[in-house]
This record gives structure tokens, sequence and C-alpha cells, in this order.
């Protein structure tokens, strides 16, 4: 995994090979750091990086001047190299949670600028963190759901559905209150 831009540009990030993780590609990585370079400044945001992995995106946002993300997976080995990564580049701050994603949604209280998840593509329960995102109003007035997926997947009839981008066989969906102008 490389980071793309920011402090922390074309540093490579190594993980074990016997972690369970499909990191972003680098060009759908790309793709929405070009939509979310339009919408927000990242020194500003906080974010919520759900089934964070190996924190691909976690580590890309903190390059860019991010300090309030909160990553959140189950695998033990996935957060303690999460953990280990931020420890070896003196980033402080950054909250790495070992839990089960939607059991940490259903006890979440914060809010959040950004609530981005890639979650395995065959999860079945894409729906359950779309309702308990906005259910829990855990998104800030103009704050975004991001849904990493197969392209397959279809969410455009759910009433929070803005836009979904595709770069390759990875898809983007954004989610909010109200209609957003995703650009790029």
């Amino acid at each position: 995994m490389r980071i793309i831009s920011g402090s922390m540009r074309g540093k490579q990030i190594r993980a074990p090979r016997d972690l369970p993780v499909r990191p972003t590609t680098d060009m759908a990585k790309e793709g929405l750091f070009n939509i979310l370079n339009n919408r927000f400044f990242f020194d500003d945001v906080k974010l919520l990086d759900l089934f964070s992995g190996i924190g691909s995106i976690t580590l890309e946002m903190l390059s860019r001047g991010c300090q309030q993300i909160t990553a959140v997976d189950n695998h033990r080995g996935c957060v303690l190299f999460l953990q280990k990564v931020l420890d070896d580049i003196n980033a402080d701050g950054i909250e790495v949670v070992k839990a089960d994603a939607l059991a940490y949604l259903r006890s979440a209280y914060a809010t959040y600028d950004i609530v981005f998840a890639d979650p395995p593509y065959e999860f079945p329960d894409y729906d359950e963190i779309i309702h308990l995102v906005f259910d829990r109003e855990l998104l800030k007035t103009d704050g975004v759901l991001i849904l990493e997926h197969d392209r397959r997947r279809d969410f455009s009839q759910h009433p929070m559905f803005n836009e979904q981008r595709n770069y390759g066989g990875v898809s983007f969906s954004f989610f909010s209150e109200k209609t957003i102008d995703v650009i790029a």
C-alpha cells in the first residue's frame, strides 16, 4: 500500500501477508480523495474509518492533515499492525479500536464529518451500516457516509443515497442527510 498525497506522500506500508485485508486500490483511493478534496479541509475533519484493516484510508487522511480519526477493525492483527505504524510515525491522538463495526456503531455517541466503511465485499449488512449511521445521527450537519463496495451493488434507491462512483471493480457510494455535490 502506498500513501498517495500529503506529508507522507509515497510512503510504502507493507503489511504482513497473513492479514485478511483488501486495501483500497491506488486508483480508487486517488479518485475518492479527488472528490473529498473538493468538499473538506482535512485538518478540520473528524473521521470514523470502519473496517479499517491496515489503515489505508486512516493513513491517507492523516497524511493530508486529519488529526481526529477513529479506526475500527475486529481483527486483532490489523489493529496491532495499524497501531504499530502510527507509533512508528509518532502519530498521536489517532484512536485505533478493536471492535465489531456494527457493535461500535450501536454504541457510538460522537458525530463525524466522514464515516468511511469498507467491509468485506460479501458482507451481508451494508444496509445496517447505513441505518445505524443515520438513525443514531452520527454525521455532522454536512457529513457524509461513504461505503466502499463491489461495483455490482446498487444503493441508489436508498433515501440518503447521493451518488456512486466506480473505479475498476471498486465503487464508492455517498450518503448524506441532504443532497451533496460530488465533484471530480
